[in-house]
């Protein structure tokens, strides 16, 4: 099978999404298939060079939605010769290019592989209650472009149940099939001992100290603020606790979040490490006894999933859509995403013996590789594809 995923940036920076495609196009190759990518970066993008399948960068594209001229008649000239198109998201080119392509080519009678829309979560009500300023612009536009992206699909994807549910409350004008797949990550390649001491090498202050690790895009959407001010609430004259903040300044925020820690005293017990890759990532996971995603809208939480792929257990705010996997399996905590959650979040990891840390390490582990490890997820897409192409 020829498989073509269509998203916007294949940046790593730009968060799990490109994560996704490259794990699972990595996957189907090794199956036989063959896996491109097609985006609106511009072809001289540096982070093209290193990214492992074949891409068509069609861009640059314009403004926040990524315009680019060049994306529609490409696929309307190279849709054919796939078997299948996946779009990753909306509310970009990238997906609306492809219904204005193919729409185009059946107006002409011409062959359209089927498309499938992976969301991500972009339907979650939560962007409507925090901004709807933006929600009413998307209004706007939503009943000539993502309406009919979404109703014309063959299928949209949701990674969980949760998502499902929740992209209904945005839109009152709402139509497309829904199907929930599997959705993950793969396991850490590598030395985990190996690991760990490279993350302690690069951040020596670290060795020697409880680690509580947050893993994701500094962005308001994650609750960083609220993690700081819950950690300096528990950390007490424990010297030892250490918050590690570890991930891509997206939006320009951390100045802010740290003149938050200065005020509350706690700025030596925090490691603003940026964005983490490669062994540098998995050491950080290796070191933490804990991770904390206090967020207030997540979809899946591909670093969730990472983190119990390292039999860590994940302390995590019921926003973030895999919530109710992790209490089943006893692979984290969860708490609400506001200050008193987060802080119950560290306050009842810090009792607990260490014998049900232990336990709850094990579940961690055990419940990625129950729901979450990425050839089940592989495995999930294509018997979709299958059963809808045929």
């Amino acid at each position: 099978m020829k498989i073509l995923h269509l998203i916007s940036s294949v940046n790593p920076s730009a968060g799990g999404t490109t994560e996704g495609i490259r794990q699972l196009g990595q996957v189907h190759l090794n199956q036989g298939h063959i896996v491109e990518v097609a985006c609106l970066d511009a072809p001289d993008a540096p982070w093209l060079e290193t990214f492992p399948l074949k891409t068509y960068a069609l861009g640059p594209g314009i403004s926040g939605y990524k315009y680019s001229k060049y994306f529609s008649p490409w696929l309307h000239q190279n849709a054919a010769n796939y078997d299948v198109l996946i779009a990753n998201g909306i509310w970009q080119y990238s997906s609306f290019g492809i219904w204005l392509a193919l729409h185009s080519l059946r107006k002409q009678g011409s062959y359209t592989p089927p498309y499938f829309v992976f969301t991500h979560g972009m339907l979650d009500p939560w962007f409507k209650r925090t901004y709807p300023l933006k929600h009413l612009k998307k209004w706007l536009y939503w009943p000539w472009a993502e309406y009919r992206v979404l109703r014309d699909a063959q299928a949209v994807l949701f990674t969980c149940e949760e998502e499902r549910i929740l992209a209904r409350q945005s839109f009152w004008l709402y139509k497309c099939n829904e199907i929930v797949v599997n959705y993950g990550t793969a396991a850490p390649l590598g030395d985990p001992v190996r690991q760990r001491q490279i993350f302690l090498d690069h951040f020596p202050e670290l060795r020697d100290k409880r680690l509580f690790l947050f893993l994701s895009r500094i962005h308001e959407k994650k609750g960083c603020d609220l993690l700081i001010e819950a950690f300096a609430k528990v950390i007490g004259s424990n010297n030892a606790l250490r918050l590690v903040m570890a991930g891509p300044n997206q939006t320009g925020w951390q100045p802010q979040l740290q003149e938050q820690a200065e005020k509350l005293g706690i700025a030596e017990q925090i490691t603003w490490t940026g964005m983490l890759s490669g062994d540098l990532k998995w050491g950080a996971f290796q070191a933490a006894e804990v991770m904390v995603l206090p967020s207030h809208q997540e979809n899946f939480g591909i670093v969730v999933a990472e983190a119990m792929a390292c039999g860590v257990p994940v302390l995590i705010s019921n926003k973030v859509n895999i919530w109710r996997e992790v209490a089943e399996d006893g692979a984290g905590i969860v708490a609400n995403d506001d200050l008193n959650g987060t802080t119950q979040l560290l306050q009842k990891w810090l009792a607990m013996p260490q014998a049900e840390k232990q336990i709850m390490q094990q579940k961690a582990k055990e419940c990625f590789i129950k729901r979450f490890e990425i050839h089940k997820t592989a495995k999930s897409l294509l018997d979709i594809i299958y059963l809808y192409k045929h």
